[in-house]
């Protein structure tokens, strides 16, 4: 049995690593699209500050360690199951280049495990609802504060000369994103430690749901070393093939996008960071045009993110079905 928690913890970073593989491209594609950093400079500088944002607090992990499943009827099974669908699922999409969500997966292959497992009695509503409410609103606070944040920056510097203002805010670009990455640790990486924790607690390993400082460490580093290897072709649809960034347009997307997650992470509420950046690129480019966003990408992002939940719902389900 010991020998299937260790299994269970490898799994989980395995998880970490394809969590930061597809969504480097948070924190990276537009510093590396506008060509402000090196893609091997963005990729470190983004992964050192996922490790040290994945210290910041805990209480994301909390929410996914009590929130989705009721405590007394997790076991081994219900964790592998809904970590093999999420990483399944990550895997995937980051291999034909579509960005999505890690929340989403991870709440989705619970939700389906617990249900094979236990019935929906077994499903804790109240915080399903409060982590769906986050998932589901938070990209609307992306294009809307994108949309903000960019429209006030155009009118600070509406009489300043383009180039001069995009050499600018490329510096500036350097600090967005690492704090982008920043958030993208705080927020992330305690996901894979709340499940880590979960399974601690279902053994009697630990008696409360305070995350250990090794479990931290741990989804920091694997975190870290996914981020570091990037997704480079979800970089490229965020980057480059949604719309055509300058400096600026990175600045106020990855400031936008972090002041969210932050807020999020500090008030234990899991989201969504592929969705949140994506909503703010969007946002941001709405300030030109809306022609300026190329929507037949976009439309191929969101139908990633709606089938994200149900399918890895019916697919945590099928292997809770073979193994529980």
């Amino acid at each position: 049995m010991v020998d299937f928690l260790i299994l269970i913890i490898i799994v989980a970073l395995l998880f970490d690593i394809s969590n930061g593989w597809n969504d480097s491209a948070n924190a990276i594609a537009t510093v590396v699209s506008t060509k402000v950093l090196s893609p091997l400079a963005a990729v470190s500088m983004a992964a050192a500050m996922n490790i040290a944002g994945a210290f910041l607090t805990t209480a994301v992990a909390k929410t996914i360690g009590t929130g989705i499943v009721d405590p007394s009827f997790i076991n081994d099974n219900l964790v592998m199951a809904a970590l093999l669908s999420a990483f399944a699922w990550n895997t995937v999409m980051t291999l034909i280049g579509l960005p999505v969500s890690a929340s989403h997966a991870l709440v989705g292959g619970l939700v389906g495990a617990a249900v094979a497992h236990g019935g929906t009695a077994i499903l804790n509503y109240n915080g399903i609802t409060k982590i769906l409410m986050a998932l589901l609103i938070s990209p609307f606070f992306g294009i809307l504060i994108g949309f903000a944040f960019m429209k006030l920056i155009a009118s600070v510097f509406a009489n300043s000369v383009p180039g001069r203002v995009n050499k600018y805010f490329g510096r500036l670009q350097i600090l967005s994103s690492a704090m982008m990455a920043f958030g993208h640790g705080s927020n992330d990486a305690q996901k894979v430690m709340g499940i880590i924790t979960m399974a601690l607690l279902s053994r009697g390993i630990i008696t409360t749901l305070e995350v250990p400082t090794w479990v931290i460490l741990s989804a920091a580093l694997a975190m870290g070393v996914g981020t570091f290897f990037g997704g480079w072709k979800v970089i490229k649809t965020i980057g480059v093939k949604m719309l055509k960034l300058q400096p600026v347009h990175g600045f106020a997307a990855e400031t936008s996008a972090t002041f969210i997650i932050v807020g999020a992470s500090a008030l234990g509420l899991p989201v969504s960071t592929t969705h949140v950046i994506s909503t703010a690129i969007i946002g941001v480019g709405a300030t030109t045009r809306l022609s300026a966003v190329r929507w037949g990408v976009a439309g191929k992002i969101v139908l990633a993110w709606v089938l994200t939940l149900p399918v890895c719902i019916g697919f945590a389900w099928g292997i809770m079905k073979l193994i529980g």
